[in-house]
């Protein structure tokens, strides 16, 4: 499957179904991620439940701390 991540093509495994799954293959911490699905943006209790389909185009945003 085809979506769209931050403004770019990106061709997803079968597998990866949900915006949860998405951020598992991406290897990002869950707690520090905010995804915009869809012009949407997602609560964290979202991202189980919200399934990927062609063309669905996200936005993640992680947060990295530093001094």
């Amino acid at each position: 499957m085809r979506i769209q991540l931050n403004g770019q093509p990106y061709d997803l495994p079968a597998e990866v179904d949900t915006v949860e799954r998405l951020i598992q293959h991406l290897q990002l911490e869950r707690r520090i991620v905010v995804v915009e699905h869809n012009r949407r943006v997602l609560e964290k209790e979202d991202h189980a439940s919200a399934v990927l389909r062609e063309g669905d185009a996200l936005e993640i945003v992680h947060f990295v701390g530093g001094g």
